[in-house]
């Protein structure tokens, strides 16, 4: 009886067709699983335009996903910091548990221009068992007089919690 090989050039253009019509994603391969961390995110509630350097004033919303399909994680602190690194804001008072494919927002008012060009938020999250991470992202926007902006920032992990 006789096996047919498939070329490895055929397989490698197989898998990069796959690839970029999404039907095999990259990360999958690489899901990590934590029971928590400490996670920086930019914001930013304003940003510079023109020769003169104005400020142009943002709404900054703080967005934070569990993406686990079936456990929850709790938010044990958000905090909101001004360019120095001074915190200016704690936005909770308690622990907020999040179900699995649940979401939660912290709004920063285009009007508060405490936090700077470089503020950002520290969120601390945990979970029981160990789940995939959560999204966490910043998205700034603003529609002041005829022009608009919009952008957004994601969050970076600087300590994972211990076991």
């Amino acid at each position: 009886m006789r096996v047919s090989r498939i070329p490895r050039r055929l397989t490698t253009s197989a898998a990069f067709i796959l690839l970029m019509t999404g039907l095999v994603s990259p990360g999958l391969a690489s899901v990590k699983l934590v029971k928590g961390q400490t996670v920086y995110v930019p914001a930013y509630s304003h940003i510079y335009y023109g020769d003169r350097e104005l400020p142009f004033y943002l709404t900054v919303t703080l967005s934070i996903r569990n993406t686990d399909p079936t456990h929850p994680i709790t938010l044990v602190s958000v905090d909101y910091f001004d360019s120095d690194g001074k915190r200016l804001q704690s936005h909770l008072a308690k622990e907020l548990k999040l179900n699995p494919m649940s979401s939660t927002r912290f709004v920063v008012k285009e009007s508060d221009k405490s936090g700077g060009s470089g503020a950002s938020f520290l969120v601390t999250w945990k979970s029981d068992k160990k789940v995939c991470e959560p999204v966490i992202e910043t998205v700034m926007i603003s529609t002041s007089t005829q022009q608009g902006i919009s952008f957004s920032s994601r969050g970076k992990p600087v300590k994972e919690l211990e076991d």
